[in-house]
């Protein structure tokens, strides 16, 4: 018989309670024993709903706790990396949301040290999980359009986050974009060689004192000469949407749609179909699954689909990006 997983999960917020939910109840295997988080009445609450009996505003707790296996990372960006690094020392296997951390040094601290410690460290990128994008994956694979030529994808939100959130969020093409560069990578099976990054503020102007951009568009080219566009917006009004397309040298894939069902309603005057309302739906089974892996990686002591590297690899292109829109040039990514 497998061993028990025992976890501990960092974070309450939104997507943390969706990893929570699918740990206690869709996954076998695992077993939720705290909950950390770094405000009481937020910890309290979330264990209450979720029927875990402990939780804890004191990290040392889960780290100095030798039956805890694994953690899980759904905090801000800019506690990952030291989180991630107490993990690791502490033996104690890792899944984090992405960004793997804010800068590339850190990136280098956290690989380093999951390597010396012997753990594993998955990054959250679900996309790399979703049905669509894996039936993408298996067809190009198996040669159904050629050779890969060129990836498009498009992230837009419904609309901006709050102010709170902009302000450590570390920018579009960190927080937002970094998703599309890492599933360009995946899908095009290459390395980004080059990034030209744009933006503006067109509808959510306290962005502008962050540095920030509520629409942009960033130009990847690849080592093996494909090339990427990618599309980020904070300006999607009629529902959150996520969409691909690869073309390749004998046909095209599409990956995903507007629309949430396929049903459409038409009526005299109107016509009505049912957008995506945001990201938890829309990646639902790409968060159960990703969580799955993860368990799976453990268990039978197999290294993730996504772990540090990719992470680390994925957040270069977004820090070159984030430099590029800043000045206004073209970057190429150090090999």
């Amino acid at each position: 018989m497998k061993k028990e997983i025992r976890c501990a999960i960092f974070g309450v917020g939104r997507l943390g309670m969706v990893h929570a939910e699918n740990m206690m109840n869709r996954i076998p295997g695992l077993e939720v024993v705290t909950v950390v988080t770094t405000r009481e009445e937020s910890a309290k609450r979330a264990a209450n709903e979720l029927g875990i009996a402990n939780w804890t505003t004191n990290s040392q707790e889960v780290f100095q706790d030798p039956s805890i296996d694994a953690v899980i990372i759904a905090t801000p960006t800019k506690t990952h990396a030291e989180l991630i690094i107490q993990a690791a020392n502490s033996r104690k296997h890792i899944f984090v949301d992405k960004p793997l951390t804010e800068t590339l040094e850190e990136a280098d601290q956290v690989i380093k040290a999951v390597e010396e410690n012997q753990v594993y460290c998955q990054v959250g990128f679900m996309r790399r999980f979703d049905p669509s994008y894996l039936a993408a994956k298996r067809r190009i694979v198996q040669g159904d359009i050629g050779k890969p030529l060129y990836f498009k994808g498009l992230s837009r939100d419904p609309g901006s986050p709050p102010e709170a959130f902009i302000k450590t969020s570390g920018g579009i093409f960190l927080d937002l974009c970094i998703h599309e560069y890492d599933i360009a990578r995946f899908l095009l099976d290459d390395e980004v060689e080059s990034v030209w990054a744009f933006g503006d503020v067109l509808v959510h102007p306290f962005m502008k004192k962050y540095g920030d951009v509520d629409q942009s568009i960033t130009f990847l080219t690849f080592k093996n000469g494909a090339t990427a566009s990618i599309e980020g917006s904070r300006n999607s009004t009629f529902g959150y949407d996520v969409r691909g397309e690869v073309v390749g040298t004998e046909g095209a894939i599409q990956i995903g749609a507007l629309q949430h069902h396929n049903n459409i309603i038409l009526k005299q005057n109107n016509s009505y179909h049912d957008n995506t309302p945001d990201f938890i739906l829309k990646f639902e089974a790409g968060f159960l699954a990703e969580m799955v892996h993860f368990v799976d990686c453990i268990q039978n002591n197999r290294r993730p689909l996504v772990d540090e590297v990719d992470g680390k690899k994925s957040l270069a292109v977004a820090v070159a990006a984030t430099e590029s829109f800043r000045k206004k040039e073209k970057v190429t990514l150090c090999t």
